[in-house]
């Protein structure tokens, strides 16, 4: 198994070496464990003797196999909590990447938004030189209203007409010149 994870890429030297650090070392310890037993098994049979007579224990024989059935469960154990860290190991990688692709849309997501901010500020800009423009229109414009009706009112109903007759007559004179010469 951990070869095709070499071979995908997904442990690199580092880890193998570490996992092969620590085969060796719950080797080792197991080792210990069986010397130790085996030891107090040969000093310790009058130990052994006296604990089942005090448990009232029958004599067995198949403490070897026992023995060999508490290994293989030892070693299944690892096999199994290998695997499961493995399995750890694989998914905070996962997430790891997932993390890695949701900060890069975060960043693209942040460019964008300054960009909209400086955009919206421009925007603003050219919406308040327009409303200064406006109000300064509209003030020229009420100035301009304000004389007509100034000068509306300083003429008389008589004067307007004569003004009337005069425009008419001026229009008259510069068509004639302008369509007939």
């Amino acid at each position: 198994m951990w070869q095709q994870e070499i071979l995908l890429g997904i442990i690199d030297n580092r880890e193998l070496e570490s996992r092969r650090r620590w085969t060796i070392t719950t080797r080792t310890q197991v080792g210990d464990v069986k010397k130790s037993v085996v030891a107090r098994k040969e000093n310790g049979n009058s130990e052994s003797a006296m604990c089942r007579e005090l448990m009232k224990l029958p004599i067995s024989h198949k403490s070897d196999r026992s023995y060999q059935d508490s290994a293989e469960d030892n070693d299944d154990f690892i096999v199994s909590e290998s695997d499961r860290q493995m399995l750890l190991i694989n998914g905070s990688r996962q997430q790891d990447e997932e993390l890695d692709e949701l900060s890069a849309s975060v960043e693209r997501i942040r460019g964008v938004g300054l960009t909209i901010h400086k955009e919206l500020l421009a925007q603003e800009k050219i919406i308040d030189d327009l409303g200064t423009e406006m109000d300064s229109t509209t003030n020229r414009l009420d100035f301009v209203q304000k004389k007509v009706a100034m000068i509306m009112k300083k003429a008389s109903a008589k004067g307007q007409i004569m003004m009337i007759l005069f425009l008419l007559v001026l229009f008259i004179i510069l068509f004639i010149l302008v369509f007939l010469t």
